[in-house]
């Protein structure tokens, strides 16, 4: 009885300690960061990614919601890199899906247009531009959350939600937690059916959820496996960004690539989708045009 009251206990402080609001006091939200890591550390040391990172994954009638907790070997000082609107763009464009990014606006009201396509070359044009406000909601020497949101998404989609927040555990180690959620409607949901009875026919996500016949660990599926795929890609990006600040500048953009490609190819199963040559390539002819600074209109 009290290994199972403890376990209550466990999920509720797990459950709480999980609520981010941008409202709450950035000591509150840090005080919570830091109760979500003491309690995940079992499950931070001990996982099927065999290293300190843990996925959930949320479904709900409307929405979905990927949360990774991860800790890094990266001072909090490189970490806080990440305040900076334009240096995301920097991290998104890595995700395969990302085919431009622009940031814009003046200190407090920055924004970031993000064009979402196809995993493969791609005018801008035929791809969907999703304007993203950015707000920097905390920014302290321990502690750090950046918000971007978009109202609207591709396909019915709405309320994006990118969060990123983090704190120091000592001096060459940091905590993150990275949520990426959106909501979707009967046009999302029309178009996911779709995609799943065809070209995502067969793709899992990250959580195990049963075993196979034989024994084989049996993955989430359907719109959860999407979201967890796309959480961890996203995740993935942001640790390429912070590993290549520690090359000189000129060699980031390419380390970036590699350094993301790599990370990606050891979970196959879940996100294999370009070979190396195919990714490298198509991901310098859209950062040239990135480059160029053309900016999609939005549609």
């Amino acid at each position: 009885m009290m290994l199972a009251l403890g376990r209550v206990l466990t999920g509720i402080v797990l459950m709480l300690a999980g609520v981010v609001h941008a409202a709450d006091p950035p000591e509150a939200n840090a005080q919570a960061l830091r109760a979500r890591h003491a309690a995940l550390q079992e499950r931070l040391a001990h996982n099927e990614f065999q290293r300190p990172l843990v996925l959930q994954s949320e479904q709900t009638s409307g929405d979905l919601k990927g949360d990774v907790y991860a800790v890094v070997d990266q001072g909090f000082s490189r970490v806080q890199q990440l305040s900076q609107a334009d240096h995301w763009c920097e991290v998104l464009i890595l995700h395969l899906n990302v085919k431009h990014c622009a940031a814009s606006g003046a200190e407090g009201a920055r924004k970031l247009a993000v064009t979402l396509g196809k995993k493969v070359d791609q005018d801008l044009d035929d791809a969907y531009r999703v304007d993203f406000d950015y707000q920097l909601a905390a920014a302290g020497a321990e502690y750090l959350q950046v918000l971007l949101h978009a109202d609207e998404g591709p396909l019915g989609t709405s309320d994006y939600r990118i969060t990123l927040e983090a704190l120091p555990l000592d001096a060459t180690h940091s905590f993150l937690h990275m949520t990426y959620s959106y909501a979707y409607g009967l046009a999302a949901r029309i178009a996911m059916k779709g995609y799943l009875s065809t070209i995502g026919a067969g793709k899992v996500g990250f959580s195990i959820v049963g075993k196979t016949a034989d024994g084989q660990p049996r993955y989430v599926d359907n719109v959860r496996g999407v979201v967890e795929r796309n959480t961890m890609r996203y995740y993935l990006a942001i640790e390429a960004y912070l590993d290549s600040l520690a090359v000189p500048e000129a060699e980031r953009s390419e380390k970036r690539l590699e350094d993301w490609f790599a990370a990606t190819e050891r979970y196959p199963l879940q996100l294999h989708e370009l070979d190396r040559k195919d990714y490298i390539e198509m991901k310098h002819r859209e950062l040239q045009r990135q480059r160029e600074g053309t900016l999609p209109e939005k549609k």
